[in-house]
């Protein structure tokens, strides 16, 4: 199967199994920008500071509601596209997720 229609075939399969969920993350954009310090280096565990290091001051930073802690919203750009991204942190200040999605979403996404 060539490497194009194998990746059309991998999108639709999981726009299928995310039909459920409030807000979903669209699989080419981890593609996009990989090359992106906050998608190819920020791993869970890290610290927020080593994460402001990486990515730089975030657009907003919101309280969680779900779990204790924080969450941070940062916009990426690529050819002239934005793209919402999220970095959460646990109570510690620790990295415990990250995404393409703002902190809203996310947050929704958790109540549902």
């Amino acid at each position: 199967m060539s490497k194009p229609l194998l990746l059309v075939a991998t999108v639709a399969s999981l726009s299928i199994l995310a039909g459920c969920a409030t807000h979903t993350q669209n699989p080419l954009d981890r593609y996009t920008y990989r090359g992106e310090p906050l998608v190819k280096q920020v791993e869970t565990g890290m610290t927020r500071d080593r994460v402001l290091a990486l990515g730089g001051e975030p657009s907003s930073t919101v309280d969680r509601r779900a779990r204790p802690g924080t969450c941070n919203n940062y916009v990426l750009y690529r050819e002239g596209k934005e793209q919402p991204y999220y970095v959460s942190f646990d109570g510690a200040g620790r990295v415990d997720g990250k995404g393409f999605l703002t902190c809203r979403q996310l947050e929704e996404n958790q109540r549902n």
